[in-house]
């Protein structure tokens, strides 16, 4: 007989993966819709589409804070995803933690652009 047999095994760790999960679902719904939005209304859109379209798009201040949103959101999204691949594929803390801060360098420097390009607008 297993010294495990009848007890119950304890799992270390914090919802295990939970607030992940949810991070991922909730800011790909978050993306979709700013998407399908943008789309509406460049579809909805008469004339030729070029800087002036896309800069009247994004003017309204509302606009730019759905964006500035929307920038969070995949940045949080990439960085859930980002972080899984690390956990599971560099195995060295040491590497994981390197691999983990150049990725959070580099995911605060491209939100950090994005935010710049939007409000040049």
């Amino acid at each position: 007989m297993s010294a495990t047999y009848g007890y119950k095994r304890t799992v270390v760790g914090a919802h295990y993966g939970w607030r992940d999960f949810l991070v991922q679902r909730i800011t790909a719904v978050l993306i979709g819709v700013f998407t399908l939005l943008v789309l509406w209304k460049l579809l909805f859109t008469s004339g030729p589409i070029g800087y002036d379209t896309w800069a009247g798009i994004f003017a309204p201040q509302w606009m730019k804070a759905l964006t500035f949103s929307v920038i969070v959101a995949v940045i949080w999204h990439a960085w859930v995803g980002v972080c899984s691949v690390w956990y599971d594929y560099a195995k060295p803390a040491g590497l994981r933690l390197v691999l983990q801060a150049l990725s959070i360098i580099w995911l605060v420097s491209c939100g950090g652009w994005a935010v710049q390009v939007l409000w040049r607008l």
